[in-house]
């Protein structure tokens, strides 16, 4: 039972009945019960909240109890009443009696990019005293003054520092403590640099090194190759190249919400774990627990039923999951409840291809428009991509000046025309009889009815509309997926697919098939490959009040390939999962 006693002083025994608006307590209903008025030490005032024992018997005073329910919500607490319950005492303290500290004012440390940042470069700091913490790029040691260089991540450019002997820390540059590597907080004064790579540098006056760098440091300033450096993965975005990729990274992401969010999309939390193929491809990884403890396990463990095939129903889920290739078809569940949605997460796909376009694991934006057709689906791409390259080439000036002179020059002009160009429309068809009558011999041979290569893509891309982004709609049915929408010609589906200069196909979409007899009738056909039974819930979205709805997918390792001109695809997440390899 619960008998209130506290130390607020504002709460006498008279206002017990009250206690739930006095206090930020909440009471059921209240009866009284007896309590030893020895507890109270004469005192007043309610000095505890007690889990009382109902046996006590002895100098009584009347208190208030719960009549309620066994278990009731009592302000931070759940509080159980039980006759045979041991006192529990629950203090209540006065914020003046104890001893708390408050939690100090969250406060931005100053990077290198905001001292360095803007039109003014620093000069409009100089004076200032301020201190820098990060890793020492390069370390120059002289007679009598001593040049390294730190950088925090925040931006490309390092800060150039200045010491000499009279500096507190000096002697940990003089005895080589401090090496390429270290982690360093540096103190000092901005000043006017005398050197013509950078308009400010820090008079130090105080160094202290916060992490020994050991000689075997494998990120010197020579260059070295993006296929040492995946060997790496856990430094090198301490290198300039990654540093760089992932900042862009970094505001492709933010520029893909703000989009979305701007639009008045919903994100939508997908899983990773399903029992649907969303492609129907087949490439999935699967999930199970069946094989125990993994290495140790035997395949004799694995359960079987009386045909000697894989007991499915003996696995966690009760039948075979695997992880997602595509949040599209959970995505449409919520677009038809929210309208528009998007879903951005990771994906992965069992394709044991090692070319430096695929990943095993990538993430993919994915969003879902109802009341929409395709028409709307590509304006929606079109306005989308321009705005993330656009964001882009206003946010990460510095690295793609960087991308621009070191990885591929003229990407900056290139991006320029997509964010600033009108897209090209064709069909598929139209597509096919360009690809036919290209003075371009192709690896592999175009017809109608053919799924288009990266090759064929770029060159209508590139050559044939010279850089402009190009979209292709009205694709053969039989090499599309089969919750597309069917044309009115019985052969082709509403997909689209968007083309753009390096990458070929960046982003894949379609308008889905609404009508339910359609739907099923298209997953008859694919009944050797696509389980029906699995989609009853998909097919349940075409029979309570179904909607035109379209939606498209974007890899989002492409989206940063295109955007940085990084060539391979696993030096475009931090992380890469390929064939053979799951390292770090």
């Amino acid at each position: 039972m619960l008998a209130a006693v506290g130390r607020n002083p504002k709460i006498k025994l008279s206002c017990l009945q009250t206690l739930s608006s006095t206090t930020n307590l909440y009471f059921p209903p209240l009866s009284f019960h007896s309590f030893s008025s020895s507890s109270y030490n004469n005192n007043k005032y309610l000095r505890r909240i007690c889990l009382v024992s109902p046996t006590l018997t002895s100098n009584k005073i009347d208190v208030p109890r719960y009549t309620g329910s066994s278990r009731r919500r009592c302000g931070r607490f759940f509080c159980s009443s039980s006759t045979g319950a041991n006192v529990e005492e629950l203090e209540l303290v006065d914020k003046e009696e104890t001893n708390t500290k408050k939690v100090r004012e969250f406060r931005k440390r100053l990077s290198i990019s905001e001292i360095k940042g803007g039109s003014e470069q620093g000069m409009d700091r100089l004076g200032q005293n301020i201190v820098v913490k990060g890793w020492v790029r390069t370390l120059r040691v002289q007679s009598s003054i001593t040049f390294f260089e730190v950088n925090d991540g925040s931006c490309l450019s390092n800060m150039q520092c200045v010491i000499n002997s009279d500096a507190e820390g000096y002697d940990q540059l003089e005895s080589g403590f401090i090496t390429t590597g270290a982690s360093v907080s540096v103190e000092g004064v901005i000043v006017a640099s005398q050197g013509s790579k950078q308009k400010i540098e820090l008079k130090v006056a105080k160094v202290n090194t916060i992490g020994k760098s050991d000689p075997s440091y494998p990120i010197q300033k020579k260059r070295v190759s993006k296929e040492f450096l995946r060997t790496k993965a856990h430094l090198r975005p301490r290198t300039n190249t990654f540093g760089a990729v992932a900042r862009v990274r970094n505001a492709l992401a933010y520029g893909t919400h703000k989009f979305f969010q701007e639009n008045g999309f919903v994100w939508v939390s997908t899983p990773i774990i399903t029992a649907s193929d969303c492609e129907g491809a087949g490439e999935q990884f699967c999930v199970t627990t069946l094989i125990g403890d993994g290495i140790k396990s035997s395949a004799n463990s694995i359960p079987k039923t009386g045909d000697s095939s894989i007991d499915w129903s003996k696995d966690f889920f009760g039948k075979p999951a695997f992880l997602t290739v595509s949040g599209q078809l959970n995505a449409e569940t919520y677009a038809s409840a929210l309208t528009d949605v998007y879903t951005f997460g990771p994906t992965f796909r069992a394709e044991n291809s090692n070319t430096s376009r695929h990943l095993a694991e990538f993430w993919m934006i994915e969003p879902e428009l109802a009341f929409a057709d395709l028409d709307d689906d590509m304006a929606c791409a079109t306005a989308y991509l321009q705005y993330v390259v656009r964001y882009v080439l206003d946010n990460c000036r510095e690295d793609m000046d960087f991308f621009n002179s070191w990885i591929e020059k003229g990407i900056i002009d290139r991006l320029n025309n997509v964010a600033e160009k009108d897209f090209v429309q064709l069909t598929y068809t139209d597509a096919v009889e360009l690809l036919l009558k290209a003075k371009k011999k192709f690896e592999f041979p175009v017809k109608w009815g053919c799924d288009l290569q990266s090759e064929h893509e770029r060159y209508i891309t590139e050559d044939a509309f010279s850089g402009t982004p190009v979209i292709i709609r009205d694709y053969p049915k039989d090499i599309k997926a089969f919750y597309m929408r069917q044309n009115d010609d019985g052969k082709t589906v509403a997909a689209m697919d968007l083309l753009v200069p390096r990458v070929g196909e960046l982003m894949g979409g379609s308008q889905r098939e609404e009508r339910l007899d359609l739907l099923e009738l298209r997953m008859d056909e694919l009944k050797e490959t696509l389980n029906k039974e699995s989609y009853s819930w998909y097919l349940d979205l075409r029979r309570f009040g179904t909607v035109p709805h379209a939606g498209f997918g974007l890899g989002f390792e492409r989206l940063v390939q295109f955007a940085t001109g990084i060539e391979n695809i696993r030096d475009a997440i931090p992380f890469p999962r390929t064939p053979g390899s799951a390292e770090f």
